[in-house]
């Protein structure tokens, strides 16, 4: 084992140490009742937050990518409670860096920052501060470089971005300039902190935590990204397919301010000159990928994902869950059956309760037991969660299953034994995964499925997939898309819906305390549901040009067979008895990907096509599954799933 995991063990040894060695002093000093007192397990809301102290600073990042001959300075907007200061106490610091806290909003109810006559901030969106402040701890809301008060340059997700954020991490550390003003030259010192920090957003804020902890910036001790890209290729691309018809450059004018617009059309040039829509890999996505710093990461790590997200896609945090387990990261997730939604919006209480846990143990250093609790939770049903105790479980063994011809051109199986045979599709850029999905016992020109038999037992898929493709095309360009399908009846999140799988509500909860300008109430949501006769509940697309490599695509040559893995989305999904686990293989896939030049027939070889699942119990588990006969349903016509999902606006939000 290496040297770094074996310090690094799930929750670090010297945490454990430390806790035993104060528990040891303090009975040998205190009576029993005094000695428990004296162990906190919990934060109370005991310090004013009517009177907490609410200033901005500006932050010296060291970059002028705005180009005006100075060092840009990002805002840092602050609330922290007053008494432990008085008191000569340091308190943590909880941080959101985030492009949106002026043009776009926070939350579901997309709240911005609101300012006083003096410029001090209002409102903080979200309930971070309304809860966290009264506690002991400072919040802390930074605008990017380029956005709000900030002065530089939005680059999506490069070193402008994350340099934003880790200049205000060093700054609470002491190892960085700040000034109580935008151009002043008065400095101030955050004498009121400890320095331990931990990072929180959703979505781009949830990226810059990740970008900021793959750089091993001391002083973060924790980040909880929800809904994070890991790597800025995969959120425009899926190997060389594109997953949308725009560029960086169109999301940094989406974000920046009136001033970044009116200093930065270089940075801009520079990110669309770097994402070519060629799908090739370039330097400007090399910068930008954190999952190749994995090792850096000195955080624990709090991951928040929706299974069905299809804005940040499920790549993203598999493939960072993956790395970061590789080298030893603290780490914890939940799973939801939500799109792109915050679990402040789908599992409220629960949420509230486990994040405060997190940061005590984590920044406060309190005992509470949350490092011994299991450490995924999983969205099984609509409000119906399990537990796992690690993740993905122990016994998961990715297991290679082969497509074989079935009695009807198009209809295949699914099954453990390799198979010869060919099937062949023709690209329909106007049909999407819910067309494949809904005629997938039927033989339709657009797609190939491949099916088991009802199932006999439950099979439970955990992790990423894989699906290795062996087709020849028609035309000198190709784009492939694989998915998972679960067919069989069942009542999902409608992840399709507009607010993907929640309805927002009139009534309020309150989280914390509130003031007139800055509410702790929030409305209440409940899950949006839909009854359907099958689930997709993994994806992965490709363009074949760049079978050989993401540097470079090249034209096919038709009638030749090329050779491609594709990496399908992480999940965790159990396939219940009944129902069958089936695989399709098709073209374009409508609105998730874009249609290449052409509109190939694509020849798929069986005999050189396999799926590389991640099953827990493996192929015996599969085998187990798919003995023996179970009564198979009826099956329509035309199966009934949620609406072709789409994805409206391509912003990290």
């Amino acid at each position: 084992m290496p040297i770094r995991t074996l310090v690094r063990t799930r929750f670090t040894i010297w945490r454990a140490l430390a806790t035993a060695v104060v528990a040891i002093l303090t009975a040998a000093f205190l009576t029993p009742s005094a000695a428990q007192a004296a162990a906190p397990r919990e934060s109370r809301p005991v310090y004013s937050y009517a009177h907490a102290v609410r200033e901005s600073v500006w932050v010296d990042t060291g970059l002028d990518e705005d180009g005006d001959g100075r060092s840009d300075r990002v805002a840092a907007d602050i609330v922290r409670p007053a008494e432990p200061a008085r008191e000569g106490r340091k308190v943590p610091v909880i941080m959101d860096a985030s492009p949106y806290y002026s043009c776009c909003g926070r939350g579901n109810e997309s709240q911005v920052k609101t300012y006083d006559s003096h410029g001090h901030v209002v409102q903080m969106p979200l309930f971070y501060d309304n809860y966290f402040v009264p506690r002991g701890y400072a919040f802390v809301g930074v605008d990017l470089a380029g956005t709000n008060r900030s002065d530089g340059c939005v680059d999506v997700g490069g070193r402008s971005d994350i340099q934003s954020a880790k200049a205000v991490v060093d700054w609470l550390n002491g190892r960085a300039t700040a000034y109580t003003s935008r151009t002043g030259t008065t400095t101030v010192k955050a004498t009121w902190t400890n320095g331990r920090t931990g990072m929180i957003g959703k979505s781009w804020d949830a990226t810059i935590a990740n970008g900021v902890a793959a750089t091993g910036v001391k002083g973060l001790k924790t980040i909880v990204p929800i809904s994070g890209i890991s790597s800025w290729y995969d959120y425009y691309f899926a190997q060389g397919a594109p997953l949308y018809d725009g560029g960086p450059d169109e999301l940094a004018g989406y974000v920046e301010s009136d001033a970044a617009h009116a200093h930065c059309a270089a940075v801009q040039k520079e990110l669309a000159d770097g994402s070519p829509r060629s799908g090739d890999w370039t330097g400007l996505w090399n910068e930008r990928d954190y999952v190749k710093d994995a090792a850096n990461v000195r955080a624990s790590v709090f991951l928040v994902h929706g299974m069905q997200d299809l804005n940040v896609r499920t790549k993203h945090f598999g493939q960072w869950w993956d790395a970061l387990a590789k080298h030893g990261v603290d780490r914890k997730i939940w799973l939801s059956q939500t799109g792109h939604v915050d679990p402040f919006d789908y599992r409220r209480g629960a949420w509230v309760d486990t994040l405060h846990r997190w940061f005590d143990h984590e920044l406060l250093g309190y005992d509470n037991g949350i490092d011994r609790e299991p450490m995924a939770d999983i969205e099984r049903h609509p409000d119906q969660w399990v537990t796992s105790r690690v993740w993905p479980p122990q016994t998961t063994r990715t297991t290679v299953l082969h497509p074989a011809p079935g009695t009807k051109a198009g209809v295949g199986t699914l099954g453990l034994r390799p198979a010869t045979g060919s099937e062949s599709f023709t690209d329909d850029p106007k049909l999407s995964e819910t067309d494949w999905a809904a005629h997938l016992t039927a033989p339709t020109p657009e797609k190939a499925g491949f099916l088991t038999a009802p199932l006999t037992h439950d099979l439970r898929l955990s992790g990423s997939s894989t699906v290795t493709v062996t087709a020849t095309p028609t035309t000198t360009s190709a784009h492939l898309s694989a998915v998972l399908v679960d067919l069989g009846p069942d009542t999902i999140r409608d992840y399709a819906d507009a607010a993907e799988g929640i309805t927002t509500l009139g009534n309020r909860t309150c989280w914390g305390a509130s003031t007139a300008g800055d509410s702790a109430c929030f409305k209440e949501t409940e899950a949006k549901t839909a009854k359907v006769d099958y689930t997709v509940f993994s994806r992965g697309w490709a363009d074949l040009g760049h079978y050989a490599s993401l540097t470079k695509g090249v034209p096919l040559t038709p009638g030749k067979a090329y050779t491609m893995t594709l990496r399908l989305a992480a999940t965790d999904h159990v396939v219940p008895q009944g129902h069958r686990l089936a695989l399709i293989i098709a073209g374009t896939d409508k609105d998730l990907i874009d249609p290449p030049s052409t509109k190939p027939t694509l020849t798929v070889a069986l005999s050189g096509t396999t799926a590389g699942l991640p099953l827990v119990g493996g192929a015996a588990a599969f085998a187990r599954a798919t003995s023996g006969t179970t009564a198979a349903a009826p099956v329509p016509a035309a199966l009934q799933g949620v609406r072709a999902p789409r994805v409206g606006r391509h912003v990290p939000q």
